[in-house]
């Protein structure tokens, strides 16, 4: 129909039914507005959604790479911690022995080689000494067995250490155990 014809049509109905028809045409327009507003605010809050969905998985990938990496860094932790009281016991043996006696010069050095191969294929696996003599003491890397006062060293400075610490990768496997000054009395 076309827009003559509507007019010729309207003319020939009566008031009433035109102004029917034209609220009908206006709540259509109105129904139309709010679909189109109701639908605006559903994809704008899909939007949404899908913007804090993909940036979840973002934080997952990260926080999942960062736990693979630090399994990959760690996976030796408990491998060394029961491989130390070897090194330890080395060390003790090495003590033992004295470096004046003759009989046991060929001893003392395999016994050096030894330890000094182990200790290459530790640091080798990232596993360094925490050798802690003279330095200011740090409780995050040493654990005081006793505090003597010495008046020479001045306070929190460790003079002797009973057992090296070590690390790996910069974590802490075993602390040091150490003997600290009180300084002065």
């Amino acid at each position: 129909m076309t827009t003559e014809e509507q007019k010729n049509q309207n003319s020939e109905q009566e008031p009433e039914e035109l102004l029917e028809q034209e609220n009908e045409v206006q709540s259509e327009d109105d129904a139309g507005e709010l679909d189109t507003a109701a639908l605006n605010e559903a994809l704008q809050q899909a939007k949404d959604q899908v913007l804090r969905t993909q940036a979840e998985m973002q934080n997952l990938r990260r926080r999942v790479d960062r736990d693979v990496e630090n399994a990959h860094k760690f996976a030796l932790e408990k491998f060394v911690g029961e491989l130390l009281p070897v090194v330890d016991n080395l060390e003790r043996a090495l003590a033992a022995i004295g470096a004046d006696d003759a009989l046991l010069t060929a001893v003392r050095e395999g016994i050096e080689l030894t330890l000094k191969s182990f200790l290459g294929v530790l640091e080798g696996h990232k596993v360094k000494q925490i050798e802690p003599t003279g330095e200011s003491f740090n409780p995050d890397f040493h654990q005081a067995i006793s505090m003597i006062p010495n008046p020479d060293v001045p306070a929190n400075t460790v003079i002797e250490v009973f057992q090296k610490g070590y690390t790996l990768n910069d974590r802490l496997v075993r602390p040091a155990m150490v003997v600290v000054s009180k300084g002065a009395e």
